[in-house]
């Protein structure tokens, strides 16, 4: 079974309101940008990527978590952050019963998530790699 059709069996077996906000979810990320990819890692999470992670999503008793990797370095100027503020790298959206995604706020955060990753992880993956083969031309 591929990740998407994982993340569809996942999605039609919450049948209360956080399988909408979910899917709601889903089809704001995979309309920011056309080459993200679905991941499915965890036991059990649908992973959104682009040249590394954006966002992991689950459903918890009572709201549905949106944790995005290197949520602490985004800008969030529609302020959708409202949890795990305090940490480091990672930031995440709680959308509780009756909360309305904010589609056109939600898909800029995923832009920038990917900007994100494109600007540092790219980078810093090049440089390890040429550090690595600095290192092997030494030896």
């Amino acid at each position: 079974m591929t990740a998407a059709e994982q993340i569809d069996e996942l999605i039609a077996g919450i049948e209360d309101w956080r399988g909408a906000i979910f899917a709601t979810i889903r089809k704001c990320i995979l309309a920011s940008d056309p080459e993200i990819i679905e991941e499915w890692k965890w036991m059990g999470s649908p992973v959104w990527s682009r040249d590394g992670m954006i966002a992991v999503a689950n459903a918890h008793k009572g709201k549905v978590k949106l944790t995005f990797a290197h949520g602490a370095q985004l800008a969030d100027p529609d302020k959708l952050f409202n949890a795990g503020l305090e940490g480091n790298a990672r930031r995440a959206i709680d959308y509780l019963e009756g909360d309305k995604v904010k589609e056109r706020a939600l898909k800029n955060l995923v832009r920038a998530a990917i900007e994100y990753n494109q600007q540092n992880l790219k980078k810093n993956a090049k440089e390890g790699t040429r550090a690595k083969a600095k290192a092997g031309d030494t030896q």
